[in-house]
């Protein structure tokens, strides 16, 4: 018996969650036309016996393709059930997390820049919803991870969601990553991972590029 991951009660199987249902449906069909077609065929001129084998072969075949197919899909489920379980408990650690954008409010936000090549001026760039661009001089740095925190209220910024690029005298499209508590883990309406990280809001697992343990432990600072 089956039971839910998440509640721990009997799950009801249906046709249409039983992998091998559908090719079942689809074995009885395909006999009942094959023995038609034989009952039908003309007594002085009957069917090469090779024709039945050769469509015995291709249906078996399909069914394989089929349950494969099937197993495929519930195999996916069953993983992205487990990767939930496995995030959940990583909820209230600080993550790292690849990110254009950042949301503000009054706390100080920290992260890094990662860089390709040294650059003589590098500048982080936020966007606000209106448009207007505030830049953060960070000065020369070497190539490799470079920190910086975002202070709102010494730097004027009021509480929104911001666009962030960075300039740099190399012109590299250079990464940023966010530095934030994960809140919750949670499984989209589509059957994906959703991850709601502090001032990231929600993200794909995709984007966690580093786990930083509970609030308290050493994360980058300027």
């Amino acid at each position: 018996m089956q039971t839910n991951f998440f509640s721990n009660t009997p799950a009801t199987q249906t046709a249409g969650s039983n992998p091998l249902a559908n090719g079942s449906e689809t074995s009885t069909m395909f006999t009942k036309l094959l023995v038609a077609q034989i009952q039908n065929q003309d007594p002085l001129s009957p069917s090469d016996p090779s024709q039945f084998i050769s469509q015995l072969t291709q249906l078996s075949q399909t069914e394989a393709l089929q349950n494969v197919g099937n197993l495929t899909s519930a195999n996916a489920s069953i993983l992205q059930s487990m990767q939930v379980l496995a995030l959940g408990a990583q909820v209230g650690s600080d993550v790292q997390v690849a990110s254009t954008s950042v949301e503000l409010d009054s706390t100080k936000v920290k992260g890094e820049i990662t860089l390709a090549a040294s650059s003589n001026k590098t500048t982080l760039v936020l966007t606000g919803l209106d448009g207007k661009e505030h830049k953060i001089e960070l000065g020369a740095q070497s190539s490799g991870a470079v920190p910086f925190a975002l202070d709102p209220q010494a730097l004027g910024l009021p509480a929104g969601n911001y666009k962030m690029r960075v300039e740099t005298s190399s012109k590299e499209d250079a990464s940023i990553d966010l530095i934030g508590r994960l809140n919750s883990v949670r499984l989209g309406s589509g059957g994906a991972v959703v991850l709601n990280v502090a001032n990231v809001g929600e993200t794909s697992p995709a984007y966690i590029t580093a786990f930083n343990g509970k609030a308290g432990s050493t994360v980058a600072s300027n």
